[in-house]
């Protein structure tokens, strides 16, 4: 049994020597008076100093939370993480210049894995458990679609990373694009292959479709289909492939046996490194070869691929030509190539920087411009106004997409070895569209470009 712990017992003579009480008006007891009412000032005086101090601190320990999903591991990682670096950049940009609302911002996260299953209930973790005050999309088409119903049962503002189409399913009008295409995003994305493809002499007249059987991958093909019969050409070949494809050389030897003049592929990036060395080791020789391939954007893949990728075309979100040198840009690449080698991503950052970033920025300015974090507010704002963010001045319409399309078409060339330097300016990529940044014409047919 526990025993009570009692003080120590004090003698008589010590109480005595306690208690005694000096004569009434004395200097001692003038003294104590004096002393009692000091201690009083300083006790009053270091409570309002501790309350100023720790002002700021509980201030601080009440963050603006932004939550989101990155694909870090898994088929997508190779743009995802380079996006989360330029996240991070935005995160200490924003809070070094006092965060939003008075308050610090902290980017709350997961890694989705590529796993477009895991979506809903992350997201869901992050807003009914973490309870963030706003979110942001992951990467890419195929994460974002599952994640919609989730963002939507919650009334949350979704501004999504260079996903494809989604609001043509869900038609939420608090869902925004971050995707350089137009207001038709289905058909924008390869609208500037097929008009490059009409004023080829001579024309190409059949071609072949080659997607994965995903989100991203089927929503691209259906805009090449429709821009394919638009164009009068005669399609050959349409077939998707199961997205956990390792070998691609039955799927080119059954294209190449129809004698397509386009092969035509919608591909995200372990596919697309896979449709490139099967086309070379199958010999197959279309008059034109590229499409929607995912991946050749990132510098580590390109390296990778090295020659194999003459006379490849694809489509970039950004590239060094001057009309794109946006203000802030150029210092945003040199803070994310400063740390690429020690993050282990790839080390240009021309694809994922600056999506990733201005998406931060046009929620924070929405933000700001509403003064608040009430989400219908903040959709309402991104409809009415445009943004000065380091993609370009952007705005939205009606439907959350870009009125106008920005994507990059390009053709790699002249390719001679593996080394990074070939692809840090343009002398190996030339821009083939929109007519207003385009830096030279298209090599064609395809075996004229890899000779």
């Amino acid at each position: 049994m526990l025993r009570k712990l009692r003080a120590p017992a004090v003698s008589s003579e010590r109480r005595t020597h306690v208690h005694w009480n000096a004569p009434s008006g004395s200097p001692l007891q003038l003294a104590r008076g004096a002393c009692a009412r000091l201690s009083a000032v300083i006790s009053w005086v270091a409570l309002m100093v501790g309350l100023l101090v720790l002002a700021p601190v509980a201030q601080a320990a009440e963050p603006i939370k932004i939550g989101f999903t990155m694909s870090l591991t898994g088929g997508f990682s190779s743009s995802g993480k380079p996006a989360l670096v330029a996240m991070k950049i935005w995160e200490e940009d924003i809070n070094a210049r006092g965060g939003l609302l008075g308050r610090p911002v902290k980017l709350v996260y997961y890694d989705d894995q590529s796993t477009p299953s895991s979506a809903p209930s992350l997201y869901s973790k992050l807003l009914d458990v973490d309870h963030v005050d706003l979110i942001v999309g992951p990467y890419g088409t195929n994460m974002t679609a599952p994640m919609m119903p989730v963002a939507i049962q919650h009334g949350m503002t979704v501004i999504s990373l260079v996903a494809l189409n989604i609001n043509e399913r869900f038609k939420y009008d608090r869902y925004f694009a971050m995707l350089s295409l137009g207001s038709t995003p289905t058909t924008d994305w390869s609208k500037g292959i097929f008009e490059i493809l009409a004023r080829q002499n001579p024309k190409p007249r059949t071609i072949a479709i080659a997607a994965a059987d995903s989100e991203f991958s089927k929503n691209n093909a259906d805009g090449a289909r429709a821009n394919a019969k638009a164009a009068g050409l005669e399609v050959v070949y349409d077939k998707a492939y199961p997205p956990n494809t390792t070998d691609y050389t039955p799927i080119v030897r059954a294209v190449q046996a129809t004698n397509a003049d386009v092969f035509y592929v919608a591909s995200y990036p372990p596919d697309t490194v896979g449709m490139v060395r099967a086309v070379h080791e199958t010999g197959f020789r279309p008059k034109f070869f590229g499409g929607a391939m995912v991946g050749l954007q990132v510098a580590s893949i390109k390296t990778q691929l090295g020659p194999l990728l003459n006379g490849v075309v694809s489509f970039e979100n950004w590239l060094p030509v001057p009309t794109m040198a946006y203000p802030g840009m150029a210092e945003l690449l040199k803070k994310y190539q400063a740390r690429a080698s020690a993050e282990g991503v790839e080390p240009l950052g021309y694809f994922m920087t600056p999506p990733s970033y201005a998406y931060l920025q046009v929620l924070a300015d929405a933000v700001s411009g509403t003064q608040s974090l009430d989400q219908g507010k903040i959709a309402d704002y991104i409809h009415s106004h445009s943004f000065d963010t380091v993609w370009g001045k952007l705005r939205f319409d009606a439907n959350g997409a870009w009125p106008e399309a920005r994507l990059l078409t390009v053709q790699f060339r002249n390719i001679t070895g593996n080394t990074l330097d070939q692809f840090t300016d343009l002398s190996h990529e030339a821009v083939l569209d929109p007519s207003a940044l385009k830096t030279g014409e298209m090599i064609y047919p395809y075996a004229n470009a890899i000779k």
